[in-house]
């Protein structure tokens, strides 16, 4: 039976949240990555040229929530595919001047450029940065003789942003660890606090709970790939960071027991932990762990990561979204005689979500976000045409702005970043702002408009079957965890923590799933029972697996209790 899916809300889209802990990182990094460049081609009066450099500058955006060996291979990916980006669509630009045809390659880019930052979870800001600057290089005059050269400034400029992104590790190298570490404390200690004050009984006991015990569940998950992703192939890492780690790792075993047992559990002590974990100092060191609780924690999962390919095959519906919705707003933005279709091919590309509901809400903080953007650009105009130096200054400004305000709501960022868009368009020459104003809110409203009919238009059919096979997968991990726990004599310490934290991944896959297939449009009924009975058994087995490891509950209370006293 096909289900029409839930209401488009209102209520609550445009609601402030909490900043993210690292707001001003990616705020700082872009400020340091896109000066130099841009104040050398001002001193060498080549301001045109900045487009190009600030390709490779903005790459400095992403992977801040990764560790450092990682980082460095994640960014160097990220400058290279924005170069190959650019690099196409300069060659296309140089090839043809149809603007229909220019819109239709554009729209492919941006298809493709989604696939693959959904493939491989990238992270924000994702495909919009890569999309946006894919689409305007398309509709910038170009000759096949200055396509190297330009290439070249990109290639220098995302260097340095490489650079710029690793410079924190000299001073702090495993910062990324421990906010994933204390991320995973904090939203285990709101867990705690919401047992407390619910029914006690078989879990979930509420949705408050429900939700809150999912939360820690798929942070401590996180916590564990970040960790895992810190592992250097080669030589085995110094003892310093050896130690580091293996303090993190205990934390984790307790966050882990106090999903297991959250009735003895004292949520402040798991918020005391968080909050050593920021800054450079110590990492607390669980004196009630001894040493062979982490016997097994070292073990990867049985299941290893799937291909690219096979990732790539789920994401066919939102793909071909991107791509139809991409295309008929820039065909919509020529049809109404804008000189800028890119603008709404990219205001399309930034709608589409994991599914429609969450499109409709990315769609109307794009839409309120840009109309406030205008205001702003029409106020800060009079002042940037003081002097390409002061244009420079309000653009970099308002970079700083954009991903400080960005993590709060997409609406807020919005404000700065349509104006920054703007002001680039000048960087060339100046043009007049009250056309630059008309055709940016035209081209936002067709845009957002055309690109949600598209993902209504294009039915997500395969959330049904990604949930049934994440239904499998909890299933056939948890009868794996089941049989070692099973066993006559004492389960092997890495077989059990691997099924264990199969089936950890498991469950926060299902969630995710589960969650993803609701918001969809036109969908099948969807199993909520079963969803719900699996969850139930998966976490009384994974509740199950953390206890084998000897730490039971009345030991934790008894420390519970004399950490009171103290």
């Amino acid at each position: 039976m096909s289900m029409p899916g839930p209401r488009l809300p209102l209520a609550g889209v445009l609601s402030l949240g909490r900043p993210s802990d690292i707001w001003f990182k990616p705020a700082l990094s872009v400020v340091a990555a896109v000066a130099p460049p841009n104040l050398v081609l001002l001193a060498l009066g080549r301001l045109d040229l900045a487009a190009y450099t600030m390709a490779g500058s903005l790459c400095a955006l992403y992977a801040h929530n990764r560790p450092y060996a990682a980082r460095a291979r994640v960014l160097a990916l990220v400058v290279l595919g924005m170069t190959g980006g650019l690099a196409l669509a300069l060659l296309a630009s140089a090839l043809t001047a149809d603007p229909v045809l220019l819109v239709t390659v554009g729209a492919l880019l941006a298809a493709a450029q989604k696939a693959l930052c959904d493939a491989t979870r990238l992270g924000p800001p994702a495909n919009v940065v890569l999309t946006f600057v894919s689409s305007a290089a398309l509709f910038t005059p170009q000759t096949l003789g200055r396509i190297p050269g330009h290439l070249g400034l990109a290639l220098a400029a995302g260097s340095w942003a490489w650079l710029i992104g690793m410079a924190p590790g000299l001073l702090r190298p495993h910062g990324p660890e421990r906010r994933a570490t204390a991320h995973a404390l904090r939203t285990t200690a709101a867990y705690v606090a919401a047992h407390a004050t619910g029914t006690h009984g078989t879990p979930p006991y509420g949705p408050a709970e429900g939700r809150a015990r999912a939360a820690a569940a798929a942070a401590v998950h996180a916590a564990w790939q970040t960790l895992l992703a810190a592992r250097t192939p080669g030589p085995r890492p110094a003892e310093r960071r050896k130690d580091t780690h293996r303090a993190l790792e205990r934390l984790l075993v307790r966050a882990e027991t106090a999903l297991a047992a959250p009735a003895d559990t004292d949520p402040e002590r798991l918020r005391t932990w968080a909050r050593a974990l920021h800054g450079t100092g110590p990492v607390p060191h669980p004196d009630d762990l001894p040493d062979d609780e982490l016997l097994g924690i070292a073990a990867e999962p049985a299941t290893g990561q799937p291909s690219l390919w096979h990732r790539l095959g789920p994401l066919a519906p939102i793909a071909a979204r991107t791509a139809l919705g991409c295309a008929l707003a820039g065909y919509a933005s020529l049809a109404l005689g804008v000189g800028r279709p890119y603008w709404a091919l990219v205001t399309a590309a930034s709608l589409y979500q994991a599914n429609v509901t969450l499109t409709w809400n990315r769609a109307v903080q794009r839409v309120v976000g840009n109309l406030a953007g205008v205001l702003a650009f029409a106020a800060l105009v009079p002042l940037a045409h003081l002097h390409q130096a002061v244009l420079v200054l309000v653009c970099l400004a308002l970079n700083f702005g954009a991903e400080a305000l960005i993590s709060r709501n997409y609406w807020l960022g919005s404000v700065c970043v349509t104006p920054m868009a703007l002001l680039i368009t000048e960087f060339a020459h100046y043009q007049d702002a009250g056309r630059l104003i008309t055709e940016r809110l035209v081209d936002t409203l067709v845009g957002a408009a055309v690109g949600f009919v598209a993902a209504v238009a294009v039915t997500n059919r395969r959330s049904g079957d990604r949930l049934e096979r994440s239904l499998t997968a909890v299933s056939e991990a948890r009868d794996r965890a089941a049989r070692l726990l099973a066993q006559p004599q004492p389960a092997p310490a890495v077989p059990l923590e691997s099924a264990r934290r199969a089936l950890a991944a498991a469950l926060v896959d299902l969630r995710a799933t589960a969650d993803t297939a609701s918001g969809e449009w036109r969908r099948r009924a969807l199993p909520e029972e079963r969803v719900v009975a699996a969850e139930r058994s998966g976490h009384r087995t994974l509740a199950a697996t953390v206890r084998h490891r000897g730490l039971s509950p009345g030991r934790e209370a008894t420390t519970r209790a004399e950490g009171v006293r103290r």
